[in-house]
C-alpha cells in the first residue's frame, strides 16, 4: 500500500489547496514540532516538520499518509507516530528530496511499514 504513503489519507480532513505551514504537528505522545513546509501535489504531498528549537532541532519529511488529521481551528496536524519515532524519521535533505530515489525510498521504508502496515516495524523506536 505504499503508493498512499504521498497522499492525504480520506478521513484526515485536509482540503486540497489549504497551506499547512506554520500548523502545529502532534505525535501521538504529545507536541512534535511545526510544519515548516508543505507540499500539496496529488501524489506527491508531505510535510517537512521542524521537530526542535532554534539549533537544536531537526527537519524530517513527513510523508502526507503518515497524517492521521487535521484541525483547521487548532492549527493542528496529527502524525501517525510518537515523538521518538518521527525525531528518528529521515532527516529531510532540500537538495535530495525531489530527484534522489533513493532517499525517496527510504522514506517509503521507513513510513509505509507503520502507518499503512504496522507499528514502524523494525522502526519502533
Amino acid at each position: 500500500m505504499t503508493e498512499h504513503v504521498w497522499s492525504f489519507r480520506p478521513a484526515s480532513g485536509h482540503l486540497a489547496g489549504t497551506d499547512l505551514t506554520g500548523y502545529a504537528v502532534e505525535a501521538t505522545d504529545g507536541r512534535i514540532g511545526k510544519v515548516a513546509q508543505h507540499n500539496d501535489a496529488a501524489g506527491d504531498a508531505y510535510l517537512v516538520v521542524d521537530t526542535g528549537v532554534w539549533i537544536f532541532g531537526r527537519e524530517v519529511l513527513v510523508p502526507a499518509g503518515a497524517v492521521t488529521r487535521v484541525d483547521p481551528e487548532t492549527r493542528t496536524v496529527y502524525v501517525d507516530g510518537t515523538r521518538q519515532q518521527i525525531k528518528a524519521a529521515p532527516e529531510f535533505l532540500r537538495e535530495r528530496h525531489l530527484g534522489d530515489p533513493g532517499y525517496r525510498e527510504a522514506l517509503v521504508t521507513y513510513w509505509a511499514v507503520g502507518p499503512f502496515g504496522g507499528p514502524f516495524g523494525g522502526n519502533r523506536v
